[in-house]
């Protein structure tokens, strides 16, 4: 398995372990009430708090901490920039001046405060997911959208995205390696030409690879639906999970609300 199918996949997910025993219906929701509290938390406490624990989590269920800074890097990558863009073009208030390129980039107070809470949002709610993705394998994700009245058509084209996503990214990462033992990425020029090359091998597969399981889904006889399991009805314990989730998570956002009004 190559790095890039490493980042995505579910291989972790399928351990035995407390909360992978838990009907993913009652994952989802709680996980999707939690990003909602991240999105909604006035203060980058909460969310960063999220982070920390939804971390300690997945660590402690045995996925490698190499996987979890890799999964993070991107996020944590957007985040950065969010916050520098924030704290350069919002506010009024000076906090630090660098001279740079001529100029002196100043850095205002409120933006500051500002981009603080959307990196700090940006890098709880993708750690929710993590921890989501970690604890429940995708296809009973799907179940579990399924069964909470998704759109079969919606379902299903996900299914299929999330299955040859990992063709295509040992796809880029076989081509990838063959430009590279050709010293496909010796200097800036040569690197940015295999990218784009890269690029459109991609595009170009992806597009014979729909025609193709088009095909082959047809000659295997659908009809325009995948036939899906079903999940048994939600235990007491689950209900008594998500309505205790529920108390909570508006128990904190109502306190952080009253304390940073």
């Amino acid at each position: 398995m190559s790095l890039l199918s490493e980042l995505f996949s579910d291989l972790f997910a399928r351990q035995d372990n407390a909360l992978a025993r838990i009907d993913p219906r009652t994952k989802l929701i709680v996980a999707l009430s939690i990003l909602a509290a991240v999105i909604y938390s006035p203060t980058p406490v909460f969310p960063l708090a999220i982070v920390i624990a939804c971390v300690a989590v997945t660590v402690a269920i045995g996925l490698p901490c190499r996987l979890i800074a890799l999964r993070l890097i991107a996020p944590m990558g957007i985040a950065g920039v969010l916050l520098v863009l924030q704290s350069m073009f919002s506010g009024s208030t000076p906090l630090w001046k660098f001279p740079a390129f001529g100029f002196d980039l100043t850095f205002t107070r409120e933006g500051w405060h500002t981009g603080c809470l959307m990196a700090a949002r940006v890098v709880g709610g993708v750690s929710v997911m993590l921890l989501l993705s970690s604890v429940t394998p995708a296809h009973r994700v799907f179940l579990a959208l399924r069964s909470l009245g998704i759109s079969k058509t919606w379902v299903e084209i996900a299914m299929l995205m999330y299955r040859y996503t990992f063709v295509l990214l040992d796809l880029t990462a076989d081509v990838t390696e063959a430009q590279r033992v050709r010293l496909g990425y010796s200097n800036l020029r040569r690197g940015i030409s295999s990218a784009g090359v890269v690029g459109g091998v991609v595009v170009l597969r992806a597009i014979d690879q729909a025609v193709r399981t088009n095909e082959a889904m047809r000659v295997r006889g659908y009809k325009g639906e995948i036939p899906l399991g079903l999940l048994p009805p939600l235990a007491w314990r689950d209900a008594w999970i998500i309505t205790g989730s529920a108390f909570v998570l508006s128990g904190i956002l109502i306190s952080l609300e009253v304390l940073f009004r």
